[in-house]
């Protein structure tokens, strides 16, 4: 019997046209942020998560339920406040009552699954819930399961979290703890639009009707990419760019450059450099490209690396950024 199974040059050359055609996609409702677009695409085919972060208005959200749209998966939201519960979020057993066969009453449980039972999770303004349920997302980020009670619940396939943060406002909110930053593949940072895509959010945005963002994959497909990206082969010498950055941002590394040494407490583990690899590789399937390489790794040194870098007190007296720690790191390796 023929396998009509597609093969892994097929599935890349699909990567490659299903990301230029979710640009495409998203582009109808959403001005500009190619870059912003391009980091979402290399977190979804990496299966990871990803934190948005940028002021109000940027279109954070606007992007996460325009691709759940483009890819004809379910979204569901969950706005964080003070006052959320863990339960909010995963759901809970309830006791339900119902008439048994002989006219009396029988209860029973019954579990009512949460917003977070969904394909992709919109967790907004993720810093203004306290950190007990913040880590409500804990389990379902990193084995895609819920315990709710005794019972543990499988989320859906393909399950993702895209959570955004304002980094401005600090009235009600509380730090994100390092355990779950470590969880997210990427941090990616939303930037203000040019004044030239400003004129046109003004225009689009005050119209009658937004443009419609049409469908690009199945969840079937987005499967099948997610499947292909661990496949894609990566060169020794991207491999070794990505070890050694990840170690260099270490103060105790022997190689640490100086910035590292005098302002870092805690440098990234070793899921940077793995996060560093799988991300390169969904990069180079995006592009269409056979192999994930050092082009790859350097690109993606700071959405992948900069929320696990845990600077001093001395950093933040002096003005000293993770982006100008990495960019150290980035030139001595």
């Amino acid at each position: 019997m023929k396998d009509d199974a597609p093969s892994d040059v097929e599935l890349l050359e699909k990567a490659h046209r299903a990301g230029k055609a979710l640009h495409e996609a998203l582009g109808a409702r959403v001005v500009g942020q190619t870059a912003t677009i391009e980091l979402m695409l290399v977190t979804l085919l990496s299966r990871g998560h990803a934190l948005l972060v940028g002021v109000p208005g940027l279109a954070k959200t606007l992007l996460v339920a325009s691709l759940a749209d483009a890819l004809g998966l379910s979204f569901g939201r969950v706005q964080f406040t003070p006052d959320l519960l863990p339960a909010d979020i995963t759901g809970t057993d309830v006791l339900m009552e119902e008439d048994d066969d002989k006219g009396g009453v029988r209860r029973r449980t019954r579990f009512l699954p949460g917003p977070i039972f969904h394909n992709l999770v919109l967790a907004d303004e993720i810093n203004r819930t306290p950190p007990k349920t913040q880590a409500a997302l804990l389990q379902a980020m990193q084995e895609r399961k819920v315990t709710v009670g005794v019972a543990t619940h499988e989320l859906p396939p393909p399950f993702q979290v895209f959570a955004t943060r304002n980094p401005i406002e600090q009235e009600g909110t509380y730090p994100l703890p390092e355990a779950q930053l470590d969880r997210y593949l990427l941090v990616i940072h939303v930037d203000y639009p040019s004044e030239a895509e400003e004129r046109e959010i003004a225009r689009r945005t005050t119209s009658p009707v937004l443009g419609e963002v049409p469908r690009v994959l199945s969840g079937a497909d987005v499967a099948a990419l997610q499947a292909l990206v661990p496949r894609v082969p990566v060169t020794e010498e991207a491999v070794a760019l990505a070890v050694a950055l990840g170690r260099r941002t270490r103060p105790l590394d022997a190689h640490a450059p100086k910035k590292v040494q005098t302002f870092v407490r805690f440098g990234a583990g070793p899921r940077g450099s793995q996060a560093l690899v799988l991300a390169a590789k969904a990069r180079a399937a995006l592009r269409g490209e056979a192999a994930a390489d050092i082009d790859d790794v350097r690109a993606l040194i700071t959405p992948v690396l900069r929320h696990r870098l845990v600077l001093s007190y001395r950093a933040e007296a002096e003005g000293v950024r993770d982006t100008d720690v990495l960019a150290e790191v980035a030139r001595c390796v």
